[in-house]
């Protein structure tokens, strides 16, 4: 691992690359052990990071912003590579008024504000998620009716045989809260956007309903990774969980949430163990007293301590 990390150092600056660096840093549960190497590299700088962790045999593991992130309290082994650096660039697409395009790590709310600068409107749904538009587009992200498939031109990612294609929409079998990008071993560099062209005023009042709506319902005070569970087909998970007699049920720090039952939080001391024993009580009870199952929509990874 010296030797990789080494070689690291002549691709990336020494300031962005982070030895058995907490992933309680990095994800907003606030939960998660060490990663063995975690770096921050800049976009341009991801085919050559990547080849060189496959060279010399180095797991790695992608993630945005941590915002759908469980890592459990062993941490991750072998090499985190954060593209949630928030430092990249959004411009519209040449030869087009309603194409607007952005790298991996740019967070969805800017993206959204960025389209209302413009007077283009599809990504008013998009203002209030917190993740990054490439974990917006690996799992659709979606908020109030709208999706991140109903929006999505493109996406131009790293192959797993090093080659950076552009990828159109359709082939990326977009469904709830799914992408076809974890199966093709894809790592999304950028993505672009079709828009329609509307009224600023009107589409930042719906940014603004949005936010509202979302302040009200949902429990933004405690750290969480936003909804837990998927929703099941023609029915609502946190009102499952609530008729399970579950509102405000705990495992140490770890909560269903009083505000919003979807939403599992850490009210201040909760380890990675006591909100992965939370979630699996919720859905034995949900599955017992409903015979619904319910999937987590939180990304779990790692290992156990």
């Amino acid at each position: 691992m010296e030797t990789f990390v080494e070689k690291l150092r002549r691709v990336i600056a020494d300031d962005r690359i982070l030895l058995n660096e907490p992933m309680r840093k990095h994800t907003t549960f606030r939960v998660g052990g060490p990663a063995d190497i975690y770096v921050k590299p800049a976009i341009e700088e991801i085919p050559a990071l990547i080849a060189l962790a496959r060279r010399e045999n180095i797991p790695y593991t992608i993630i945005g912003n941590g915002s759908n992130l469980l890592v459990r309290d062993g941490g991750i082994r072998g090499m985190v590579v954060e593209l949630g650096v928030d430092a990249g660039m959004i411009h519209m697409k040449d030869g087009s008024t309603h194409m607007i395009t952005a790298e991996a790590g740019v967070r969805l709310g800017n993206l959204a504000q960025k389209a209302a600068e413009h007077s283009l409107r599809g990504l008013e749904f998009a203002a209030g998620i917190p993740g990054t538009v490439g974990g917006a587009v690996f799992m659709n992200a979606g908020a109030y009716g709208g999706e991140i498939k109903d929006v999505l031109h493109s996406v131009t990612v790293l192959e797993e045989n090093g080659a950076v294609t552009t990828v159109p929409a359709k082939d990326l079998e977009l469904s709830y809260r799914h992408s076809a990008v974890e199966e093709n071993n894809y790592i999304i560099l950028s993505a672009s956007f079709l828009l329609e062209e509307g009224e600023e005023t009107e589409i930042r009042a719906s940014m603004s309903d949005y936010s509202r709506r979302r302040l009200e319902k949902q429990p933004l005070e405690f750290p969480s990774a936003g909804s837990t569970f998927k929703r099941p087909e023609g029915m609502f998970a946190g009102k499952l969980i609530q008729d399970a007699g579950l509102r405000g049920f705990c495992v140490g720090d770890a909560q269903v949430s009083e505000k919003h039952c979807g939403f599992v939080i850490n009210r201040g001391n909760a380890t990675a163990k006591d909100l992965l024993e939370l979630i699996a009580q919720v859905q034995t009870r949900v599955q017992e007293q409903f015979g619904v199952h319910l999937e987590t929509e939180v990304r779990i990874l790692g290992e156990d301590e």
